[in-house]
């Protein structure tokens, strides 16, 4: 194993200037040197990063919190520890171990939050590719006490996105509250998020409701194990669609990883009595109405879920390396990124786009 690596002064990176502003590809941008690396930072040479719905938000500027800018997004990414800086203490991570890199690229671990396993509420938190420079780079700072070992036999471009959509919905499949043969809906099944919600969902033996719109997503979360599907665009009652499946009595739980209100607004009614309702997806401006009533009259908990820490993210990446979560995905390089966010915005994604930094 290599322990002594040729890095380069410049590199190649996808920056956005300012908020809803023109993605610049730039092929002078500079790498930090090892030299210049932190205690606790690492360099990491990047094979490739996954591209999230988040990282559209971050380069659009419509979260309530706005992104530091100027910012080079992205944080599914998988690489190769280069460099380590100097006076690191007792680092998990060695020179040459591949690892990946999260939404949550480091937080203090030692405040209330972080205490009880709620590390990406720590108000110290850094945000790849929002608060700090993200993974749509060649080269990527990040912190040895946060990157992600990756199992030998997981190409690297599988796991990227089990990185952030795998960790996001395997997180809130566990605080569900659902029970083997539950019943579980998830809108936006068909999506990067959704599509691996129903897998994870799988292993839980849970029934899943996909619900999402066109055949590439209907064929797609059907294989994937989904008992039923409804296309959003063609069912007009949804509600009344999912009560008849589950004998009139409604779902046990909901897992929305759709970006829209609708989804968060029907579950509420389609949820039986003691339901649970997880929110996951990230809608920039919508707000959730629900019926206070039916809220309190049928006991329905809604729950937020955001991400996951460092433990979510091992035992996300476990169960995919063991093959039982495959994430569908095609590899574009990285100056295709605009056309992505393009592909983001008009709902034509299927699964997930990993970017491969090897491609020019």
């Amino acid at each position: 194993m290599l322990t002594d690596y040729i890095i380069p002064h410049t590199q190649i990176a996808a920056i956005i200037e300012e908020a809803g502003g023109d993605l610049q590809i730039r092929k002078d941008h500079p790498v930090k040197s090892p030299e210049e690396l932190a205690p606790g930072e690492c360099l990491v040479k990047l094979d490739c990063s996954g591209a999230c719905h988040s990282d559209l938000h971050a380069a659009i500027g419509d979260w309530p919190v706005p992104p530091r800018l100027p910012l080079i997004g992205g944080h599914e990414g998988v690489g190769i520890v280069v460099a380590i800086g100097k006076n690191t203490v007792e680092s998990p991570v060695k020179l040459g171990d591949r690892v990946g890199i999260k939404w949550i690229a480091n937080s203090c671990l030692n405040c209330e939050q972080c205490r009880k396993g709620r590390e990406q509420n720590c108000v110290k938190a850094l945000c790849s590719g929002y608060t700090v420079d993200g993974t749509f780079q060649e080269y990527v700072v990040s912190y040895v006490n946060y990157v992600t070992p990756i199992p030998e036999g997981l190409p690297s471009d599988a796991a990227a996105s089990i990185l952030c959509a795998g960790v996001t919905v395997y997180r809130a499949l566990k605080n569900s509250q659902t029970s083997l043969g539950d019943w579980i809906v998830i809108p936006g099944a068909g999506g990067g998020l959704g599509h691996l919600a129903v897998q994870y969902a799988r292993i839980r033996g849970l029934r899943v409701i996909a619900i999402d719109t066109g055949s590439e997503k209907k064929n797609l979360c059907l294989k994937l194990g989904a008992e039923k599907w409804i296309d959003f665009m063609e069912n007009k009652d949804i509600v009344k669609e999912v009560r008849e499946v589950t004998d009139g009595l409604g779902a046990h739980s909901a897992l929305v990883t759709a970006s829209s209100s609708q989804g968060y607004e029907q579950a509420i009614e389609y949820l039986r009595p003691g339901g649970i309702l997880m929110c996951n997806g990230l809608p920039g401006s919508a707000t959730l109405s629900a019926s206070i009533f039916f809220t309190v009259f049928k006991s329905i908990t809604i729950c937020g879920s955001y991400v996951g820490n460092r433990q979510d993210a091992i035992e996300a990446i476990d169960i995919a390396a063991r093959g039982l979560v495959k994430v569908h995905f095609v590899n574009r390089p990285l100056a295709d990124l605009k056309d992505v966010y393009n592909g983001m915005i008009n709902g034509t994604i299927v699964g997930r786009v990993v970017l491969d930094m090897s491609k020019k």
